[in-house]
């Protein structure tokens, strides 16, 4: 409807004053052509988001495994006098959720004190807003349990001998 409309507005002005040129476009176009920015930006921002999260699920992943090799000798050890792997598996869990949890308050400490100078680009949210910041929390708690799991499980299945052999 809205086309059929422009075009008879344009043959009549063309009509009466040919040398008239014409455009017509809806608003809501208009408004979708001067939100380009906004949604590239928007676009940006979450592809970075998702990069930093397997960035930080990678490096949460290798530092986990090193620090499991390095403890070796003590995870056999552990295995050999009669630890159970839940107990190795937890043993590992704790120590990566203390760090994660240290990692996350020092991260929302940070997010609410640079959260005056970004208050201008979030559209529809708060600075300081608690629904969002505990949400990305948890799903940083949740990314790091899960990349500190397959090292904690590769510590439970050590062979205790070839443990205590490998110094």
């Amino acid at each position: 409807m809205p086309a059929t409309a422009a075009e008879s507005v344009k043959r009549r002005i063309a009509s009466t004053h040919p040398e008239t040129i014409v455009g017509c476009r809806s608003f809501e176009s208009r408004i979708q052509d001067g939100l380009v920015r906004e949604r590239i930006m928007a676009m940006l921002s979450g592809f970075f988001g998702v990069l930093a999260a397997v960035l930080a699920t990678i490096g949460l992943y290798g530092v986990i495994s090193y620090v499991v090799t390095r403890r070796r000798n003590e995870i056999g050890i552990r295995i050999a006098l009669g630890a159970a792997r839940g107990k190795v598996v937890g043993m590992v869990m704790r120590e990566a959720l203390l760090s994660l949890a240290c990692g996350v308050a020092i991260g929302i400490a940070l997010a609410l004190a640079a959260g005056r100078s970004a208050g201008s680009l979030l559209f529809g949210l708060k600075p300081y807003d608690p629904m969002t910041l505990g949400t990305s929390a948890v799903l940083l708690v949740l990314i790091g349990a899960l990349a500190a799991f397959l090292p904690a499980f590769r510590a439970s299945k050590l062979d205790p001998s070839k443990a205590l052999r490998c110094e």
